[in-house]
Formats: structure tokens, C-alpha cells, sequence
């Protein structure tokens, strides 16, 4: 960036401690002379993931100078358990130092607002530019070489490796095993995600029969197959004669595929392994259509439904005219019911369809609900759930039941519905007669999907890297009710007119694209909507001022900003464009003497 305000960086502080260290507790004079990227993650969220697969090769390519410092800051109670978050760092193959916040210590030091968000600081410990959401890589790029250039001339580059120590590889048959279907002959097919592979078990859900993938992350066709940390899996009902026998969610490779179990042969049936952005196709020939971290498949109303969590909507798939189009969803982030294009969605990540093919029920996990779609009409309606906030372990009435960040669904044979509820570690029931919400088990460890055999349960523990046989228990486990917030703290404002500025500042060497259009984009709207006397609704401009309705006291303020920026030189023909990308949930409160402007940083410095 062209000029840089010179900002001292906060100490790191976590009361988890550091991980991928060799046991050392770092501090910021330790990191004195490199190039520190300060990540503020956390693990449930879809869009950090995304930022730590773009991070990698910036990683690779700056080792000697760079730092990437992962700052775990929790959004669900689960995630403030350090053996959850060593757990999540192994998961997801982090190779670089993690800082465990349980508390948000650092997190609020830095004013940070949103997960994902970049913060860079340079060899002399001064903060020099924040990006909030996706698509920065470049832009960091970019800014990384001019700091190399300029503390090389300074003196005050050191190069050299940095502090990441591996931990001690863990050997086992599966790794993070995301979900599990059982096949005509009794076996198990899982989709090894920490593997990059699937594995067929035998019936007894443990002996190895085989693997399908070599282990290595990639994304290869045919017999020797590759894939990216799968994790949906839906068997292909009999008589379509597609060829393939099981369609797989391959979730970091942005793509589904197809499996033929009598030999492991296997296709691509839709996505290009590019992660779609806005403003990309949204329907078109399967293959040539990006799609974003798809989390589950199912077969529904004649298509292959997707749970695409990376833009928190649900697609389909038609596998005899290999076409996807959106099926539900605007990609706003939220719980909203209703037709299916109006419908609201918080990274849904598991389908399982009624056993009359009726009803199609969804995990949505960020909003820790239980979702349905009605085949024909595709109306959207939510059976448990109250929203982004909101989550617990309480059973009873639906409309004050709470779950935790669930990720799977299974279909009971009485008709009621089997939720793995994650991060509670439990094996949840929802019955639509009765519409009461009861516990089936506990202990699990991170439970991510189930299948019924035999009138029992095979449950996928993902952090326990095993299958779980459990008998459907005639009653309900008793578990004391408990309830939680975010404990991510309110934004105080002040009552009437609030000025919204989303700040960004394009990359050294890039402009803003104006070529068809304005190159900005921003989405207001608000939990609940009688929070927003005027003001919601989308524009192309990036400040907007707000009226908030008198006698609301409190709610959620959802903004989505886009900007897209290209190489500013007339020389290049061809100028390559980037897409920067957020969305914000900030929770406020109403207060007189409260702020009156609400600066969110998409790219650069407040």
C-alpha cells in the first residue's frame, strides 16, 4: 500500500497458550525482524478455512520472512476448550503457530470484528494493514514484498526459519472421518477427510477392506484418485445407470465426485476446483460452474441437493443433464424461512431426506438449527433454532430446544431425526408429532454424521477417528439444560442515525474495476428487522447511513461488502482482478452517548 500509518502491534495474549511451537510460549519481541500475519480464526467458521487454503502458498513462498500467526478467538463454547482447538489445528493442517484466545483477549485488543480477519504487522512490530473476509491473498502478497524490500534496506529484515514446530504425526486408520454411508454389502464407505481419502470398513465398522485415494490432498481423476478433506456422501439410488455409484461432497477441492465401487474409478460431475465468488455463474453445465466448500449431498426431489456451506445456500445437481443451479438461498448469512430464493442460511453442512421424500432436513450449523424444504415447493422452515447467537444443550419444546454448531442429520425408522450435535458431543432427537427435542447419547466426541443398521446407530466420532455403534435407546438421556451467547461483546451506539463506512484501500498496483459498472457492493439488513427504521437494502456505495427504530434496544446489524480491484497498468492487456469479500454480524446494543459511526475495515486502516 502506498503509505502505511504506524500503529504499534498489541502483545499476543491467550490464557489456551501456544501451539506448533515445541512447547515455547512466544511473544511479539520473539517474531522482532519477520513479517508477522496475525490470522484471527476460528474453527467452525467455513470462510476461515478459505483463508487458511489461500494463506498456504504465501506461506510457502515467504517461509524465510514470514509468520503466519493463527489467533484462535471462539465463537461457540466449544471452541474455548484447548483440546478442541488442537484438535482443529490438526484437522485442518496448520503449519504455522497458533496462539489459543479463549477469552478474545487479543482479539479485542486488535478491535477485531469478524472471523476471518488479516492483520499484518511488520519487522519492526507496527501494525501496516487489516483485511476482513476473503479473497486477500494477493493484496497481502503484494504488501509482503514491499516490506521485504523495504526492511532489507533498513537493516531490519531478518530472514530464517520461524518458530512453527510440527507436532508428532498420530498413526491410525482414519483421520477426522467427516460422514459415512453403508453400502449394499454391509460395509461402510467414510470419507476420510484428514486422509484426503475414502475408506471402505468392513460390517463391523473398523477392518480396512480398502482405500480409495492415495492420501496425498489433490484433485485427479481415474483410478489413482485424489481428493481434498471429502465429506458428504450419497449413494445413487438404483436403476439411474450414471455410471458411478456414490456422489461425493469433495469439500476443499470445491467440487463433487463421482465414485464407481466396482473398480474406485473416479469422475468430476461438477464444480472447476476454484471456490466461487459473487458475481460468478450460478447455474450452467456442472463442470464448468465454480462452487464453493460443499458439505453434504443427498438425492431429493429428483437432483442431488448440496449443502454449500462456503456461500450458506443449497444447490442441485441434475445427474442426467449435468447441470447444478441454486436451489435455495441468497447467500446472505442468517436464519430466515420461506420460498426458497428468500430463504437464509448459516453454513448448512447435512442432509438426510424422510423416508416418504417429503421433507429434506438440513444441519445448519452456524445458526445451530434443524432446518426442512418441502419437496414441490422448496418453502424453507425451520423446526429448531433461533439464530447466529443463540446455542446451548436444552432439550424439550422445539421453540426453546438449543443445539450447538450441529453438522449431521440422520432419518429415524419411526420418522423422527437424529441430529449430531458437534461441538455439545451428542447424538440429539427431534420428533415432528410431538415437536419435543430429547438427547439420545452423550460422550461423543465431535459426532459429524450417523447411519441406522440393524435398528441400531453407527455414529461418525470425527475428533475420536472412529465409528461408533450405539442401540437407539428407548429413552432420553437426562442432561442439565444450559444455554449461551457469543460472549463476543456488544457495539455500543447511540440512538437515531448511524454512519456505516466499510474502509477499504485497493492494493499497491491496483485500482478499483469501474470498467462495467460500480466495483463495490454493499447489503444492509438486520436481526430483527424492526431494528432498521431506514437504511437496509443493497447499494454500490460503501458508507451509508442507517436510522435505528426507536424502541429497539438491542439486535444483530448484517452487512456484506464487496470489492473488486484489477492491475492498474494500461500496458497489460489481459489486467487480472481480485474480489475482496466480507460478511459481518455485529451485534449491538442501543445506548444514549453510544457511538455514532461504525467503521468496518474491509481492506487497509482505519
Amino acid at each position: 500500500m502506498a503509505s502505511r500509518a504506524r500503529v504499534r502491534a498489541p502483545e499476543l495474549v491467550g490464557a489456551g497458550g501456544w501451539l506448533n511451537t515445541g512447547g515455547r510460549d512466544l511473544s511479539l519481541a520473539d517474531f522482532r525482524g519477520k513479517i508477522v500475519i496475525a490470522d484471527f480464526w476460528t474453527f467452525c467458521c467455513v470462510n476461515c478455512l478459505h483463508v487458511l487454503d489461500e494463506l498456504r502458498e504465501l506461506e510457502e513462498k515467504h517461509r524465510d520472512t514470514v509468520v503466519i500467526v493463527g489467533v484462535h478467538s471462539p465463537k461457540f463454547v466449544h471452541e474455548a476448550d484447548h483440546t478442541a482447538v488442537v484438535d482443529a489445528v490438526a484437522r485442518y493442517e496448520v503449519h504455522h503457530p497458533v496462539l489459543d484466545d479463549p477469552e478474545l483477549v487479543t482479539w479485542k485488543q486488535y478491535a477485531v470484528r469478524a472471523w476471518p480477519t488479516l492483520v499484518v504487522i511488520d519487522p519492526e512490530g507496527y501494525v501496516v494493514a487489516q483485511h476482513a473476509g476473503e479473497g486477500h491473498a494477493h493484496a497481502i502478497a503484494k504488501l509482503v514484498e514491499e516490506l521485504e524490500a523495504e526492511h532489507a534496506a533498513k537493516g531490519t529484515l531478518r530472514r530464517g526459519d520461524g518458530p512453527y514446530v510440527a507436532p508428532e504425526p498420530e498413526a491410525g486408520d482414519l483421520r477426522f472421518p467427516g460422514k459415512t454411508v453403508r453400502l449394499p454389502n454391509g460395509h461402510y464407505l467414510v470419507a476420510d477427510s484428514g486422509h484426503h481419502a475414502l475408506v471402505e470398513l468392513a460390517e463391523d465398522g473398523e477392518r480396512v477392506v480398502r482405500r480409495i485415494g492415495d492420501g496425498v490432498r489433490g484433485l485427479v481423476d481415474g483410478a489413482e484418485p485424489r481428493f481434498s478433506e471429502p465429506q458428504g456422501l450419497a449413494l445413487v439410488p438404483e436403476g439411474l445407470g450414471l455410471g458411478y455409484d456414490v456422489v461425493v461432497a469433495d469439500t476443499v477441492n470445491h467440487a463433487l465426485r463421482g465414485v464407481r465401487l466396482a473398480d474406485g474409478s473416479v469422475t468430476t460431475l461438477a464444480g472447476t476446483g476454484r471456490q466461487w465468488w459473487q458475481g460468478s455463474p450460478t447455474s450452467g453445465a456442472a463442470t464448468g460452474v465454480d462452487l464453493s466448500s460443499p458439505w453434504d449431498v443427498a438425492f431429493f426431489d429428483g437432483k442431488v441437493w448440496i449443502a454449500m456451506a462456503g456461500v450458506h445456500q443449497l444447490w442441485s445437481f441434475d445427474p442426467v443433464a449435468g447441470t447444478v443451479e441454486v436451489a435455495a438461498g441468497t447467500t446472505n448469512e442468517g436464519l430466515v424461512d420461506g420460498p426458497a430464493e428468500q430463504a437464509w442460511f448459516a453454513q448448512p453442512s447435512g442432509l438426510a431426506v424422510s423416508a416418504d421424500g417429503e421433507r429434506m432436513w438440513v444441519a445448519d450449523s452456524e445458526t445451530s438449527a434443524l432446518r426442512w424444504v418441502a419437496r414441490g415447493t422448496h418453502e424453507v422452515r425451520t423446526a429448531v433454532g433461533t439464530g447466529l447467537f443463540d446455542f446451548g444443550h436444552r432439550d424439550g419444546a422445539a421453540e426453546q430446544a438449543l443445539f450447538q454448531h450441529p453438522l449431521g442429520v440422520t432419518v429415524l425408522p419411526d420418522g423422527s431425526v437424529a441430529v449430531s450435535d458437534t461441538y455439545n458431543h451428542a447424538l440429539r432427537r427431534y420428533d415432528p408429532a410431538s415437536g419435543e427435542v430429547s438427547t439420545l447419547a452423550t460422550d461423543l466426541r465431535e459426532p459429524s454424521g450417523a447411519v441406522v443398521v440393524d435398528g441400531d446407530i453407527v455414529v461418525v466420532e470425527s475428533a475420536r477417528h472412529r465409528l461408533t455403534r450405539l442401540r437407539l435407546p428407548e429413552e432420553a438421556v437426562r442432561v442439565e439444560a444450559v444455554a449461551h451467547r457469543t460472549q463476543r461483546a456488544a457495539t455500543e451506539v447511540a440512538p437515531g442515525t448511524l454512519r456505516l463506512d466499510v474502509v477499504f484501500s485497493a492494493p499497491t498496483g491496483q485500482k478499483l474495476d469501474e470498467r462495467y459498472g460500480p466495483s463495490t457492493r454493499l447489503l444492509v439488513s438486520s436481526t430483527p428487522p424492526g431494528l432498521l427504521a431506514s437504511g437496509a437494502g443493497a447499494g454500490s456505495a460503501l458508507s451509508r447511513e442507517l436510522v435505528l427504530a426507536e424502541g429497539v434496544t438491542e439486535g444483530v446489524l448484517h452487512v456484506s461488502a464487496m470489492a473488486a480491484s484489477c492491475d492498474d497498468d494500461p500496458a497489460i492487456e489481459y489486467p487480472a482482478c481480485h474480489v475482496h469479500q466480507q460478511d459481518w454480524g455485529v451485534p449491538v446494543k442501543v445506548v444514549p452517548g453510544g457511538a455514532t459511526r461504525l467503521p468496518l475495515v474491509l481492506a487497509g486502516m482505519e
